[in-house]
């Protein structure tokens, strides 16, 4: 053997005993090079050749750690959860009380966050962006807070369409509306196309917050049947917008508000190709898709996967996005890229919180005017790929068997669907005693289904306990599956 395969042979003999486990730091190139007597040339060449057995990986500026070791046979690896089957008719939606009392107590900071909805603060250059706001203040031109008002800032509006153009997608600077985050957006782009009593679609299961906007604006929600791998069901859309086209107005779909992209709470990923027979569906009825595209950016892939609006050439679709899972939490910089509806957007932006907040935007303009964004999320998606892999090692090995999970191409959500018998409220309550949070099924869905689904966040890389409370909920689970109490 030569030197370099040697040493990646003494690594890999570490990392298969257990004495290096997944997201350990394995020694750095100097360290190497010291304690073994090699060269750091040799060292290099050991941890290419590992990094390519797929045992470490790399992390900019911070150096190689050991990846995650996902269970090597098919028989152990948890089945992908079964698409969803939802009621035929809409309902009318009454899911906020139950979300504010599963997620308020789900706030305490000591909590390991398998339940948020948010990914960890320290993936983010949050201390750079914080330069940027330091910096665009002091150039700040007064009259600037004027030109904030909507439909934003035009330079942040501007570098926003610069990077549509760069995924392949040519969207107008002047139907791009500046918002505080994408949830406003999405709200806003709700208020534009429809009236109290309208029938709204959303994917089965559905992020709760979709469902608490059509709740707030008094509108019905029809859950269309979702698969976990590649979105929602167009055979079965297509028959509900058949059978709506033949009723009274008021008793008509008015709107889709889906993700194509990662979905919340699944982490589905429509194909490029479903995506265009999407587009071209709804424009067939007139129908106006809201797209919800917050984790876009956070995919697996060489590529980032073109958003529906990139099929759109009717102005239907609203593609709404932000920062906040990407770059900037807690800035509340979002936008939507809204179409034929960027003037009613607008004025509903005017009308209600009248601008986006001029620091936030200021900030983010400079930021991104400095380049250096890509980089940020090459290191970010590298963080998530690699926490996906420890948590589906988990679920793997410690849920009890017929547990079902998804395993997504991005975003930092797994859909994890447990045995009947188990209770995911009950399994919240009781991890919370535990220290851990949990976002159970029941809060995805008007109906409340998917009592026995929970949707877990493995967006914390920092969080030293992850893997333990994995393991505590697992055990928990399978308490409840077997009926028998936990100890």
């Amino acid at each position: 053997m030569k030197r370099y395969e040697r040493h990646a042979d003494a690594i890999a003999q570490l990392i298969h005993s257990g004495a290096l486990r997944p997201g350990d730091r394995v020694p750095s190139v100097r360290e190497a090079s010291r304690t073994r007597g090699i060269s750091p040339s040799t060292v290099f060449e050991a941890y290419y050749l590992l990094e390519a057995q797929g045992l470490i990986h790399a992390r900019p500026r911070s150096g190689y750690y050991v990846s995650a070791r996902l269970p090597t046979t098919a028989e152990a690896r948890p089945a992908e959860p079964l698409p969803s089957q939802p009621a035929a008719t809409s309902t009318g939606v009454a899911i906020s009380d139950l979300v504010f009392e599963v997620l308020g107590l789900a706030r305490d900071r000591h909590l390991v966050p398998l339940g948020s909805a948010f990914p960890g603060l320290e993936l983010f250059p949050l201390e750079r962006l914080a330069r940027c706001l330091a910096s665009g203040m002091r150039k700040l031109d007064p009259w600037s807070i004027v030109q904030s008002l909507p439909p934003g800032d035009e330079r942040l509006r501007q570098q926003i369409a610069l990077r549509y153009g760069l995924h392949g997608s040519a969207v107008d600077v002047d139907e791009i509306v500046i918002t505080n985050g994408a949830m406003e957006a999405l709200n806003l782009c709700l208020e534009a196309v429809t009236q109290p009593g309208d029938i709204v679609v959303v994917e089965s299961p559905t992020f709760y917050a979709a469902l608490q906007a059509l709740e707030r604006l008094n509108l019905q929600a029809l859950e269309i049947a979702t698969h976990p791998r590649d979105g929602i069901d167009l055979v079965a859309l297509a028959e509900a917008l058949e059978r709506q086209s033949s009723r009274p107005p008021p008793q008509r779909i008015k709107a889709c508000w889906l993700m194509p992209s990662f979905q919340n709470p699944l982490g589905s990923l429509m194909p490029e190709a479903k995506k265009r027979e999407l587009v071209a569906l709804l424009a067939r009825h007139g129908i106006p898709l809201i797209e919800d595209d917050v984790y876009g950016e956070l995919h697996f892939a060489h590529q980032r996967p073109p958003p529906a609006k990139a099929f759109d050439s009717d102005g239907l679709v609203m593609h709404c996005s932000s920062f906040s899972k990407s770059l900037a939490p807690g800035y509340r910089v979002g936008w939507v890229a809204a179409g034929r509806y960027a003037t009613a957007v607008q004025r509903l932006k005017l009308m209600t919180t009248l601008s986006a907040a001029t620091p936030s935007q200021q900030a983010l303009s400079e930021y991104l005017a400095q380049g250096g964004y890509d980089r940020h999320l090459r290191a970010l998606r590298r963080s998530l790929e690699q926490q996906q892999a420890i948590a589906l090692t988990a679920v793997a090995r410690h849920f009890p068997p017929g547990t079902r999970v998804s395993r997504p191409e991005g975003g930092y959500f797994l859909w994890v669907e447990l045995p009947a018998q188990v209770d995911a409220l009950q399994l919240h309550w009781q991890a919370l005693q535990r220290g851990i949070s949990l976002a159970p099924g029941q809060i995805f869905s008007a109906d409340r289904r998917f009592a026995h689904c929970v949707r877990i966040n493995y967006g914390h890389p920092a969080q030293s306990r992850f893997e333990e409370a994995l393991q505590t909920v697992g055990a928990l689970a399978t308490a409840l599956a077997n009926s028998v109490p936990p100890h």
